[in-house]
């Protein structure tokens, strides 16, 4: 038989034209089979009960997986000769190439380790990592599974805590402290403003009872801000807490007639930004 190449190439075989045809009929059937699978699956996961939709799709990839594997284990034994020195030579080549490949999964799985030995978060706490903010689902041995406000899931690799700040809003505690934000015009009275403020946390029936309610205020060149701080009973009620503080609170302060800060006043560096986008 014609040998495809006389010259050896470090560890792997002499091929004959008659394996390139068995390598190339492997991988053009791989691809071939992937893509059929691929198409029944998708038929029949439209055409099953859409609670079994999901779970029909999934065994797409794992199907994809599954032949891949096998093309491997076919072609491998074509290219490597079953010797103990060209065996020794390829996992070392498989090693260094793992090694290099799986250098962020390590990383993950020891910041994992690390996670869970401090007690950076847990399951049920509040945090925020690389600006995304949401509850902590679950501790995964390489990401932790958070679910935002918006009901969307977020996997985050561990290993940003090696480079990223972690906000941990409920430390293991079931409450957690809310802000309530009022903007307001400068011509008003101040003190009775921060009383009817401070009386509508105390009067939420969200707030943890006996925690103690703040009214901090400062002077913008619009107005005065007031930051309406008080402990939410569960930190699941966070936003509707916040709700309804603001809610209250602007009903309260129209009955006052107090006036609330315009959009033309707002932050001068928002100004900025809303001149350079309509120059943009």
């Amino acid at each position: 038989m014609t040998k495809a190449d006389p010259q050896r190439l470090g560890f792997l075989r002499e091929l004959t034209w008659a394996d390139v045809g068995l390598i190339a009929a492997v991988l053009v059937g791989c691809g071939l089979l992937v893509a059929l699978v691929r198409w029944t699956v998708r038929q029949t996961a439209e055409r099953a009960p859409p609670r079994l939709r999901l779970l029909i799709l999934r065994a797409s990839p794992i199907a994809r997986l599954l032949i891949v594997l096998a093309g491997l284990v076919i072609i491998v034994p074509l290219l490597v000769e079953p010797t103990f020195t060209d065996i020794v030579a390829l996992l070392a080549t498989l090693g260094l190439a793992l090694a290099f490949a799986l250098k962020d999964y390590v990383s993950c799985l020891v910041a994992g380790v690390v996670i869970i030995v401090d007690n950076v978060y847990q399951p049920g706490d509040w945090i925020e990592i690389d600006g995304v903010y949401g509850e902590v689902k679950a501790i995964g041995s390489r990401a932790v599974h958070v679910v935002t406000a918006a009901d969307i899931l977020v996997i985050i690799p561990h290993a940003k805590i090696w480079t990223t700040s972690v906000y941990n809003a409920t430390a293991g505690r079931q409450s957690r402290l809310c802000v309530c934000d009022v903007y307001l015009r400068a011509d008003h009275d101040g003190e009775a403003v921060r009383q009817s403020l401070a009386e509508i946390a105390e009067t939420s029936p969200h707030r943890k009872p006996g925690s103690p309610v703040k009214v901090v205020a400062a002077e913008k060149p619009w107005g005065t801000h007031y930051k309406v701080q008080a402990y939410v009973a569960e930190s699941r009620e966070q936003f509707v807490m916040i709700t309804d503080l603001t809610i209250r609170a602007k009903a309260r302060l129209l009955a006052m007639d107090v006036a609330f800060a315009a959009a033309p006043y707002a932050e001068t560096s928002v100004q900025f930004s809303s001149a350079r986008e309509s120059k943009a």
